[in-house]
């Protein structure tokens, strides 16, 4: 659980939880690997309920993994995989949404690292400048972006009834 506590009156003011968070530690690191996991469809309030202030955003803001140099972002696809993560890709390559996430661009230029230079069965990789109280001494958080299919078929088509 996350949570925001009023200092002056000790109330919780805000909580929030992650879907899935691996941790591990040694005698040299420690680690906190945070899964944030949405159902994705071909629609445009699919993609922004992934990419804004309840997905990814909340990776960029620090409300998730803070002082963390990695995270995960799952898509579970309702529709097929050509029709929702080619437009999340091409979101990415807009101005004001890399503002918007704070999107450092690869060596390249690009917006995104395709394929994944942290998992094999990511598509693609994100790097995000973030507050220095909220990440890890080099500034930034990488999210990996990893998309399952259901295993049976699914979509968010609405059938015309006559």
């Amino acid at each position: 659980m996350i949570g925001e506590i009023d200092l002056s009156t000790g109330a919780l003011i805000q909580e929030r939880r992650t879907d899935i968070a691996y941790g591990w530690n040694d005698t040299t690191q420690g680690m906190r690997l945070v899964f944030e996991f949405k159902r994705m469809g071909r629609q445009k309030k699919h993609r922004n309920h992934y990419l804004l202030e309840q997905g990814l955003g909340r990776f960029v803001t620090g409300i998730y993994s803070r002082r963390q140099a990695v995270a995960a972002m799952v898509g579970v696809l309702l529709d097929p995989e050509p029709d929702v993560v080619p437009p999340i890709r091409e979101a990415l390559e807009d101005a004001a949404l890399a503002t918007a996430l704070r999107l450092k661009p690869t060596s390249g230029g690009d917006p995104i690292a395709r394929p994944s230079n942290m998992f094999r069965a990511a598509d693609f990789d994100t790097e995000h400048e973030r507050d220095p109280l909220l990440a890890r001494t080099h500034g930034t958080i990488r999210v990996s972006h990893f998309f399952l299919a259901f295993g049976y078929p699914t979509s968010t088509l609405k059938l015309k009834t006559t």
